[in-house]
């Protein structure tokens, strides 16, 4: 049986990796959502009319299942991180009722006039409305970021006699540099997935021979959208964000990079396999130099190692490592598969092209995966703290809470989130399946 803590965190990990793929959907989608309303209530051209209205399903979906499966976090915080809760939810709560407050309150009443009116020809009160819905997603994306990033980098706080943290400036939270910096790369991340299944649905109506003009005109969005979204999700908001790491977190990118042993001039890690025990990369491909250009901008700067910082402080260097590389690798190909396809497309020769119609398809599902991959190495490259440098996270675990409590809970979500799961699916699926013209009589 797993100690209370381990389990306290694979319930934590399951819940919050399955809720965050709506937030995704909801993000990414909600300009699209905002984009097609307004057109079609400023041209009356009827195929955004059309166009909207199947987005609008689609993002209501995700916003459905994201307000279910988000509601279990806020309990997990009092449940089973009740000493955290106790210590530093004078800080952490701020941001979190906000996000309650403003952005949920804001997204979910615009929602309702959206869907509401999706039968009639969308006006100006609908098109505003598409916007504050996209500017609630965005907010309320914010709002959650800015309490992650808070954890990694807590500024703006003093810590009492008898242990709790209070905040002193929730300017200093909101305006970090590391807060902002992630909220870009949280947000360029979400917005690429969602322009990748614009530009997926595309290519499916396009390859099907139906939907023709909806087809081409999601594929061509969708495809310089997603194009756009992977250069920025590396830079710059992903150097950005590894800038910050680097300045706060070195071990985090010691072990991102499978570096064990400071380095001058150090070498980008391509592939490799990290060994623990060994305490070295077992076949790696380098790049020379690169990752001291990365992290300091000097290709002969030296990069600290892992054997710089004492082992309790290291993360879970396998999970770290292999993490961040899937982020990376997965981005790399959208960028590449994109690419050509905006080539295509400037050509003339996307909208026939099925050797690159067939990839922006089969694509759609990946983004996710590189979404959760960036969240793994952010969480998991953090251990052993919940609040770096300032508490660690056994230090916060609930003391009454015992592993079998957690364990039988986790088989709970479990079953409830695969249930979830496959009705999330079928109904988007369906959606899909009909097809935006059918969205005229939905």
């Amino acid at each position: 049986m797993l100690d209370a803590v381990p389990a306290d965190r694979l319930q934590f990990a399951f819940t919050i990796m399955f809720h965050y793929l709506f937030p995704i959907g909801t993000m990414g989608l909600a300009p699209y959502v905002a984009a097609y309303t307004w057109k079609a209530a400023h041209t009356r051209d009827p195929d955004a009319a059309l166009a909207a209205r199947f987005w609008t399903k689609i993002f209501a979906i995700n916003f459905a299942a994201g307000v279910v499966t988000g509601i279990p976090m806020e309990f997990q915080f009092g449940t089973n991180w009740a000493e955290f809760s106790r210590h530093a939810g004078a800080v952490v709560g701020q941001p979190l009722a906000m996000e309650g407050f403003f952005a949920f309150f804001l997204e979910s009443v615009f929602l309702g006039i959206l869907l509401y009116r999706r039968r009639a020809q969308p006006t100006a009160l609908v098109a505003w409305s598409a916007v504050l819905v996209c500017l609630g997603a965005w907010l309320s994306g914010f709002f959650i970021v800015s309490t992650n990033s808070w954890m990694q980098h807590p500024v703006g706080y003093s810590v009492a006699s008898n242990g709790i943290v209070r905040l002193e400036s929730i300017g200093a939270l909101f305006l970090s540099s590391w807060t902002w910096w992630q909220f870009a790369h949280v947000l360029t991340g979400a917005l690429l997935a969602g322009s990748m299944i614009v530009a997926g649905c595309g290519a499916y109506y396009l390859l099907a021979g139906r939907e023709a003009a909806l087809g081409r005109r999601f594929v061509r969005a969708g495809t310089i959208a997603s194009f756009t979204f992977a250069a920025l999700a590396a830079f710059p908001t992903g150097d950005g964000n590894a800038k910050d790491v680097t300045t706060y977190q070195p071990v985090k990118l010691a072990a991102m990079e499978g570096l064990f042993e400071t380095t001058g001039s150090a070498p980008l890690a391509i592939i490799g396999m990290p060994d623990p025990v060994g305490q070295t990369l077992i076949d790696p491909v380098y790049v020379p130099s690169f990752l001291s250009f990365l992290a300091y901008g000097n290709f002969t700067a030296n990069v600290n190692g892992l054997r710089e910082y004492p082992h309790d402080q290291w993360p879970p260097i396998e999970l770290t490592y292999y993490a961040y590389h899937v982020m990376v690798g997965l981005g790399t190909i959208f960028f590449g598969v994109t690419g050509i396809a905006l080539v295509a497309l400037v050509l003339g020769r996307l909208e026939r092209a099925r050797w690159i119609l067939w990839p922006l398809m089969l694509l759609m599902p990946f983004p996710y995966i590189a979404n959760e991959a960036g969240w793994t190495v952010s969480e998991v490259g953090r251990q052993p703290w919940i609040v770096y440098g300032v508490m660690r996270t056994a230090q916060g675990a609930s003391p009454t809470v015992n592993s079998g409590e957690a364990v039988f809970t986790i088989i709970g979500f479990a079953g409830m989130y695969f249930l979830l799961g496959v009705l999330f699916l079928i109904l988007v699926l369906r959606e899909i399946g009909l097809g935006p013209s059918h969205a005229e009589d939905a």
